[in-house]
């Protein structure tokens, strides 16, 4: 008889820059949601910013078109005549929409969503003495990639006494020397902050000026309201001697689960980019590079109509926590509503927060710490259901918010 042996399964350790990430925050959230449903409990779910709204007709019926077309299903080819297409419809959306000039050719790169290319930018840039400046509270890749690639992750705060704003001009000058890459995403994400093309130039000549790479996270720049509009960053100065900017279709397009998106600036910059992921993956499903061109290129009314219906839900949920004394600012752009904790519930850590609220109310968001060190006592609205479903999830929190 075969003796039994006891297997080691030491040798599966993960690799010690994995170690390194902080729990993904939504896969905390989400287990904590399906503990509440498990319990029977109705959840609204208001943690991800993931958009309920349907993509527009003439881009499903794009797609459907791409699926049934025999030259969508090979491998994406960089000089096939849909890609081309797609960077043109890239390049000619730009011009329209921020009178950005762009080479189709060496200055637009198409993405399978934008944070797999904010992650493979890292990737391709940074060594690991090299130091990315990176906002916080801020969209978790931008810090994730930095950590996954090796480089040095080294914190801008974003305070509500600045408007979110970093103070680059306060860095350590060693800290400087060291950085080779700087993130931003104005509107922002959670904070929902704006910044004007004064504040964009200022970025752009400190960048030129220290000889560091400018990634700017564009997702949002079709949600901005009250007639204020966001810059692109090409439409500052010198942009494109440092600067690449980055933009989705999942959130201006609902195409979330898509994944499309593209990043636009410096071509050397592009080319690295470019050539970290030739070596990862084959390119996008041709069927929604060609479903990609018709978003672009068609009729624009769901854009305005999807920041239309934000901007009422944003409205809706900001009045109703400050009718139940919840004071909270109503932002000027994206879909989220960036939240300090009520006084009452100051004492707790915003994990804890956000816990206790899905617990107590079945209303789940996300805590601020899961942005970022700097996102600590904040918790994150996304509104991404309904007005009946958010006028409930008011009503809710007011019930414990006037609970002694």
């Amino acid at each position: 008889m075969t003796k039994a042996v006891q297997f080691n399964h030491e040798f599966m350790q993960e690799a010690n820059r994995l170690k390194r990430l902080p729990p993904y925050l939504f896969a905390v959230i989400d287990q904590l949601i399906k503990q509440e449903k498990a319990a029977g409990k109705d959840v609204i779910d208001l943690s991800m910013g993931s958009p309920d709204l349907p993509p527009p007709p003439n881009v499903v019926q794009a797609l459907a078109d791409g699926v049934k077309r025999a030259d969508t299903h090979g491998y994406s080819r960089y000089d096939g005549e849909i890609e081309r297409n797609l960077r043109k419809a890239i390049a000619d959306w730009y011009h329209r929409k921020f009178a950005v000039e762009l080479d189709p050719n060496t200055e637009v790169l198409p993405l399978i969503g934008s944070k797999e290319g904010l992650a493979h930018l890292s990737l391709g840039f940074l060594n690991n003495d090299d130091i990315a400046l990176v906002p916080s509270p801020t969209y978790p890749i931008h810090f994730n990639g930095v950590i996954m690639s090796g480089g040095i992750l080294y914190q801008l705060p974003l305070l509500a006494e600045n408007n979110f704003l970093p103070q680059v001009n306060k860095l350590d000058p060693h800290v400087v020397r060291q950085s080779k890459l700087m993130i931003l995403s104005y509107p922002h994400n959670p904070t929902a902050a704006t910044c004007d093309i004064g504040f964009m130039q200022e970025m752009v000549d400190w960048c030129r000026r220290h000889h560091i790479i400018l990634a700017h996270d564009f997702a949002y720049s079709d949600f901005v309201f009250d007639g204020h509009k966001a810059p692109s960053v090409f439409n500052a100065k010198g942009a494109k001697d440092v600067a690449i900017e980055f933009h989705s279709f999942s959130k201006s397009y609902s195409m979330a689960g898509w994944r499309l998106a593209f990043a636009v600036g410096n071509a050397s910059i592009l080319k690295t980019l470019g050539k970290t992921k030739s070596y990862i993956d084959f390119g996008i499903f041709r069927a929604v590079q060609y479903a990609g061109i018709e978003a672009l290129n068609g009729p624009q009314e769901h854009v305005k109509l999807a920041a239309d219906t934000y901007h009422r839900r944003m409205k809706l949920f900001v009045e109703g926590l400050n009718a139940h004394g919840w004071q909270t600012p109503m932002p000027k752009a994206t879909f989220y509503i960036w939240a300090h904790l009520p006084l009452k519930y100051s004492a707790l850590t915003s994990m804890e927060f956000a816990q206790f609220l899905i617990e107590e109310t079945g209303v789940a968001c996300a805590p601020g710490t899961g942005f970022g060190e700097y996102g600590e006592g904040y918790v994150r609205f996304a509104m991404v259901q309904n007005e009946d479903r958010l006028k409930q999830a008011v009503e809710r929190i007011g019930k414990v918010l006037a609970a002694d």
